[in-house]
This record gives structure tokens, sequence and C-alpha cells, in this order.
């Protein structure tokens, strides 16, 4: 069937995403940590949000590009990275870097992804970000910055904020210990992972560098302090430090504290096209998709990962059109306003129809 007519509106992953996937993979995908709210409140300060549209502005030619570390996009779009995405799609992390170059976004490599980041690299010639957690001593981080410069990825992202790994309640409650474990025995180097080692790495290592799990003001300056050209505004997805705040309402103060010293990234319930437009709105540089990445490769791997950006990009351009805009740089703050969110739970906030079995 053509995707076209196959996904029509981004709910329709779900189904056969649950279908496909095992009931572990499922819950590891769409879970969060402990009471889940922080999963819960991300979407929260997105549902709080609205617009303010502007009319009468001449919006019949409407551009979704944006320039993103360096690199020309269709859309300010990173698909974040998943660890054991060989649990959701057969080829593991090469399914989403392929479908970031066939659409025109860009993909960032989990470390804990299969097969590896070679052979990621070699399956596409194109632009892509490498991730890693401090699984080894200072000779195994480094090695692995090596390789990924070796390999021609853009930059590399540090996870800062995966010291301990995060209760996550319904793994655990079933025992699915296999793609999300309770502990590592090599976690307590990420836990010694410091402020000092980030600055020893930037001193070597002349490449771009992303902080992921930046939550506060005050680290986003001591980043900048550090030289780190790209900060990454997480939660990550609320699988980590449960009754935190949701990403969106996180992101003013760093976008304050950076004052255009380093570019924004930013994820935590982004499932919308218009959840993008907000976010780029109040500062952000780019959006990155997470669950819903993982539910269209279940769904339908590669191709219907390719459809997934195809309708977030349909969405965001209606939505700059409507709130009067004709590309992202014409957004500022005044197009948004708090809101008085309505009071559904994450999901059916954003995707309503699914519980109508449409």
């Amino acid at each position: 069937m053509n995707d076209d007519l196959q996904y029509a509106v981004l709910h329709e992953f779900f189904a056969p995403a649950k279908r496909n996937l095992s009931r572990g993979s499922w819950d590891y995908l769409m879970g969060g940590a402990e009471t889940e709210t922080t999963l819960e409140r991300n979407r929260r300060a997105l549902d709080a949000i609205a617009f303010r549209p502007r009319v009468l502005r001449n919006v019949e030619h409407v551009s979704t590009r944006a320039r993103v570390l360096g690199q020309d996009l269709r859309l300010p779009v990173i698909l974040a990275p998943i660890g054991s995405l060989q649990d959701f799609a057969p080829g593991g992390g090469v399914p989403p870097t392929r479908a970031a170059a066939a659409f025109g976004a860009l993909h960032m490599l989990s470390s804990a992804c299969a097969p590896g980041l070679e052979v990621v690299a070699a399956s596409v010639d194109y632009p892509k970000i490498y991730q890693l957690y401090v699984r080894g001593d200072a000779a195994w981080v480094e090695d692995h910055i090596a390789r990924a410069i070796a390999n021609n990825y853009i930059a590399l992202c540090l996870t800062v904020d995966l010291d301990y790994y995060g209760r996550r309640e319904r793994d655990l409650a079933k025992r699915h210990l296999t793609t999300s474990r309770r502990s590592n025995p090599k976690d307590h180097f990420q836990a010694r992972f410091s402020w000092d080692d980030v600055g020893r790495l930037k001193a070597k290592f002349k490449f771009p560098f992303i902080l992921k799990g930046i939550a506060t003001a005050e680290d986003a300056r001591i980043a900048l302090e550090h030289g780190i050209g790209a900060i990454y505004v997480s939660n990550h997805g609320g699988r980590q430090l449960d009754h935190g705040r949701g990403s969106m309402d996180v992101l003013p103060e760093i976008v304050a504290a950076v004052a255009g010293r380093a570019e924004i990234i930013v994820d935590g319930g982004f499932m919308r096209g218009a959840d993008i437009v907000k976010a780029i709105a109040l500062g952000a540089h780019a959006v990155g998709i997470g669950r819903l990445q993982g539910l269209a490769l279940g769904a339908g791997g590669e191709a219907a990962l390719v459809r997934m950006l195809e309708l977030l990009e349909d969405e965001v351009t209606r939505c700059l059109g409507l709130i009067g805009v004709t590309s992202f740089a014409d957004l500022d703050p005044s197009y948004v306003t708090p809101a008085e969110p309505l009071g559904r739970s994450w999901l059916d906030s954003a995707f309503p129809l699914l519980k109508e079995g449409y």
C-alpha cells in the first residue's frame, strides 16, 4: 500500500507498532520512571502553550527549512537517540539514519544501539550525530570520540542525566531486563563523569560537542564556560528523574541563560507539528523526536519513519501559515501565550482520536 494512504495521520502508527513490538519493547518505548510524573509533565508543558495567530500576512508560500548544527534541513528535527533500536526494527540504528537522509532531517545514533557507529556511518553518506554514554575510563571515551570523528559524524553528544538508571516500573514489574536493565556493571563510569572531564575532552578534541540532559539555567551557563556549542534540553523523556519539570517549562530559562551563544535542542513529549512550532517560537533551534520515531519505526521501518517526518512537515507548514508567518525565522515569543491545559493524559492530549478507535 502507498504510504500516503497507509498513514494519513500520525496516530495511525500506533496500532501497527503495538502489534509488531513485543510487550517489553512497547513498554520500554512508552513508559517513564516510577510514577511517570515527568513524562506526563512533558506533554502538559506543551499543552500549557497556546498560539497568538496574526492574519492578513500573505502566507501563500511557507518554508519549514532551517539550519541546525551547520546543516540545512528540510525540518528542524533530530531523530533522538534511542537505545536498542534493534528491538524495534531490523538494522537497529541504520533505518533512522537512512530515513533522516531520505527526508532531510538529522539522526543522533545512541551508543546503546546496534549495529554500532561504523556500520551506521557506512549505511549512507549523510551527516549524522553520535551520542555517547560513558561506559569506560578516559581512554575508552576518547577512543569512541576518535572513532566518531574518523567515521565523519558531525558532532558528539554526551548524555549527562544517566548517572543512575531510572526505575522504570513498567519494565521492572514484568522483569523485562534485556533491552531495559536495572543496572549496568559499568554505570559507575557515568556517575563519576564531571565538568572536569568535559573540559579535558574539549581541550583534546576540536570537535562540536553537545550536552544532552541540561535542565537548569545554571548548568547551561557552566556548559557555555566549557565551550559547548549546543545545549540539549531534556529529561530523558521522563525516563530518569521522576517529578521533574516538563522540558518546555525548562526551555525559557535555558534560552535566557544561553542568550544566543549556543544552539538549543529540546525534546520531551513532542508528538505534533504544532509542538515543534511552539519550541522554535520560544527559542529552540531544533526539536528531538523520540517516542514518535520509535512508533513509526516499529510500525513500518524506514519507509514509515520517512512518512512520519512528511506528516510532521505538513502539520508544521499549516501551523506556520495559520499563525501568520512564512518561515521559522519569523517566529518569536509573541506568537505564543500561556494557556490552561485541558487536563487530558499525555497520550490523549497528543492523539485524542486513538481512544475513539480511528
